[in-house]
This record gives C-alpha cells, structure tokens and sequence, in this order.
C-alpha cells in the first residue's frame, strides 16, 4: 500500500505536467495560426481566382500571365533574376547605410545647436521636395554611370526619414531628464550620448523602418536613370528589358522579387527593433505581449 501511494502522486504530477506543456503548445498554435493564417487563406484564394479568371477569359499572356506563367517564368530565367536581385540587394544595403550614417550624424548635428538647426533644416527639407528624376543626370554627371551613382540615388531617397526622425527623437528628450543632467554638471557631449540618443532609438527606428524599404525603390529608380546594362544589371534593368521585349511574366516575377525584397528588409528591421526595445520600450514591449 506504501508504494502505490507514493506512486500515484508521480504519476498524477507527470500527468499534470504533460498536460500543461500541451495547452502550452496548443495556445501557442493558435498564436501563429491567428497571425499566418487570415493572411495565407486570402493569398492562395487571390491567386486561385487570378489563375481561374486567366485561364477562362482566355486572356493573352503578355497583356495579363498567369500565377503559373509568372513561376514558370521565374525558374526559367532564375541564374539571370538571382543576378538582378543580388545587385539590387548591394546598391540598396549601401544606400541603405549610407543613410543611416549620414542622417543620425546630421540630426545630431543639428539637434546639439538650435542657430545651427534653423539655419541648415530648411535646406534639408528643399532637396527632399526635388525629384530624385530630375537630379539624377547630375548625379550621373558627378559620380558616373553605374553602381556608384545607384547608391547615391538610394541615399537621397532614404535620408530625409533617417534625418527627420531622428531629429525629432532627439528634441523629445524629457525636460526634467534634461535639468538633471544639468544639475550634475554633465557636458552637452555627455547628455547627447548617454540620455538624448538613448531616448531617440524608438524615433530612429521608425526612420529605419521607412529608410529600409526607400531604399529598394530608390535603387530600383536608381537602375531606370543611371543603371549599366549586361549580366550584372539589377532589377530595374531586368524590368526595363522584359517590358520591351514584352516578356509580361517575367517581368512580374521581377517586380514580384522587388516586392519581396522590401518586404524582407522591413521584417529583418522590425526584428531588430523587437530586439532593441522590447525589454523597455513600451510600444515593442506591448506588441511583444500581443
């Protein structure tokens, strides 16, 4: 009688065990099924619909492929779009941090001087208004023709948003925060690197968030205006040859490809915000939660 008593309490604490991992593990499924699912139902129905329609219209295929015409396309023609898709992923990651660099400089520049903010801002705000079309032959006069040119083209169009929220990140600090630091006699040096870029990051990480994804566009225009053609052009310039030959489904898989290549970009950005503030910053803390 000893031993079943105390075996019983093992087994019921096993039992209890097993089932608690599994409500874990079923919450959790519903978790990611809540998330993936909506999503993933409405993509396999949009494109079941696009196939149906493609195929009993009897439309042409270079005025509207089908899904299958675009896959077949793209695995046919995969060494050529891996080449674009490469070459569009360096000019606009170079863009990208080029952007970065040069606009949390700036705004931290312009932030440590209010004479020097409302002397410099204004012009920041004036080449962000210019079509990057209309200077684009200029930049092609300045630096060339080719990837150089791309990526200075990628960093117009994703520098404004790095600057602009990053300054106001900085000028957001909390005041009282601010007349600490005063009263313990920090520097402006030593207030600008341990409070007000610290409590800037949400603020830059919305820039980044938007600077990311400007930056593939940018590229992209970027290789219509000053791109160099032959096996190492990027997507801009796989666009512009499948258009003209009108090669319809190729060329949706290339703009396909741009898309998917924002879209990694932002995610690969928001996961680096998650890591970054989740452990104190509300907003990610909260979306974290959710």
């Amino acid at each position: 009688m000893r031993e079943e008593t105390m075996t019983t309490p093992e087994l019921s604490f096993g039992t209890s065990a097993g089932t608690s991992t599994t409500k874990l593990r079923t919450s959790s499924l519903k978790k990611v099924w809540k998330r993936i699912g909506p999503p993933s139902i409405a993509f396999i129905l949009f494109i079941g619909a696009w196939e149906l329609f493609c195929r009993l219209s009897g439309l042409k295929p270079y005025l509207l492929p089908k899904p299958s015409d675009i896959v077949l396309a793209a695995s046919e023609n995969a060494s050529n779009l891996w080449v674009s898709v490469y070459t569009t992923i360096t000019e606009a990651v170079l863009g990208f941090l080029l952007s970065i660099v040069l606009g949390v400089g700036f705004a931290i520049l312009l932030a440590s001087s209010k004479l020097i903010e409302r002397s410099i801002y204004p012009y920041a705000i004036i080449m962000q208004t210019i079509p990057i079309v209309a200077i684009a032959p200029i930049i092609v006069i300045w630096f060339g023709a080719g990837m150089n040119a791309i990526i200075i083209i990628a960093f117009l169009i994703g520098f404004f948003p790095m600057l602009s929220n990053t300054l106001i990140g900085l000028n957001s600090t909390d005041h009282n925060m601010k007349n600490l630091f005063y009263l313990y006699n920090a520097s402006p040096l030593q207030t600008m690197i341990r409070l007000r870029i610290p409590a800037a990051l949400p603020y830059i990480v919305a820039g980044l968030k938007i600077s990311c994804t400007l930056a593939v566009i940018g590229a992209i225009v970027g290789e219509y205006i000053a791109g160099i053609g032959g096996g190492n052009g990027g997507l801009g310039y796989a666009i512009t040859v499948a258009s003209s030959r009108l090669q319809t489904a190729y060329l949706f898989a290339c703009g396909l490809s741009a898309s998917l290549l924002g879209i990694a970009f932002f995610l690969l950005v928001n996961a680096f915000s998650k890591w970054m503030l989740s452990s104190w910053h509300e907003s990610e803390m909260k979306s974290s939660e959710g």
